[in-house]
């Protein structure tokens, strides 16, 4: 009877111990800054169709939008506050660093989730699974990469697309010249323009900037993926706090069934179905409370 005593004593104490930890965890750290400044800051892009893009208002719309919502109301309700949301453009040369920096919280976009990256920054669980593909004019005669040698490919600096091409290029040894932009929609103009002959990115951006472009017919998508880039939002890293209040809001939309609504109301119009390979991520990732 002593012995049992002094096991329960022990798991009482385990118990009390791990509920004060909890307390003391959201007095610090990112949600101790949130809650301190009574906001919360997302950084999103502004042409990354249907993920994060600006509405005719300028406004931050899209997919990776709708989800980081989800998680905000969350950060709301574990702090038991309202909170002023306020909105960062980032572009690819910038969302790294001011994540790593503290200017933003959680970055809404269309971001791949790597092991390079995760030194800098962390992700929540999987949002969309695509890769690098080439988005050239109907007329160019280019059906994929080797019909790139001696030609002119856009691409956005600091993204896996830049390097997936690259590597391509010099796996095959082609000589392609590379015109660097600063995101989408400047690459979208340069390959409207005529500067370059063809834009590469995740397939799913390509045929996005297709639907928003003025003339869609004069564009296709093309040649073999490249590249396996799995979407992710981006949180702080070392804040496993914030971060377990993520992957629970993320969960929560996963095992309601809620993610298929917000799919639906972005890439339906696009005739975009979900992949068997992301159906599996949202099961897997639709942990238990």
């Amino acid at each position: 009877m002593t012995h049992l005593r002094h096991i329960l004593a022990s798991a009482a104490a385990l118990a009390t111990f791990g509920t004060a930890a909890v307390a003391q965890d959201i007095t610090q750290g990112r949600l101790a800054a949130i809650a301190e400044r009574g906001s919360i800051v997302l950084g999103h892009r502004e042409s990354s169709v249907p993920f994060a893009y600006l509405d005719e208002n300028q406004a931050p719309i899209g997919y990776s939008i709708d989800l980081c919502m989800k998680v905000v109301e969350a950060v709301e309700e574990t702090l038991g506050t309202d909170l002023e949301v306020r909105f960062v453009p980032v572009t690819p040369q910038t969302r790294i660093a001011l994540m790593a920096n503290g200017t933003i919280d959680l970055e809404c976009g269309s971001t791949t989730n790597n092991l390079t990256r995760q030194e800098q920054v962390e992700y929540l669980p999987v949002t969309f699974i695509t890769g690098t593909q080439i988005l050239t004019r109907v007329d160019s005669g280019i059906s994929g990469i080797d019909d790139m040698e001696g030609k002119r490919i856009g691409l956005a600096q600091g993204t896996t697309n830049e390097r997936a091409i690259q590597a391509e290029m010099e796996a095959r040894g082609l000589d392609i010249d590379i015109l660097p932009v600063r995101d989408h929609a400047e690459g979208m103009l340069a390959l409207e323009t005529d500067r370059v002959d063809a834009y590469s990115t995740d397939h799913i951006l390509l045929h996005g900037l297709i639907a928003k472009s003025r003339t869609p017919d004069e564009f296709k998508v093309v040649g073999d993926f490249l590249s396996y880039d799995p979407y992710a939002l981006m949180v702080p890293r070392n804040e496993s706090d914030f971060e377990l209040v993520g992957k629970r809001a993320m969960a929560e939309v996963f095992r309601s069934g809620e993610i298929d609504e917000i799919y639906e109301r972005w890439f339906g119009p696009m005739g975009v179905e979900q992949s068997d390979l992301l159906r599996a991520a949202f099961r897997l990732n639709a942990l238990p409370q």
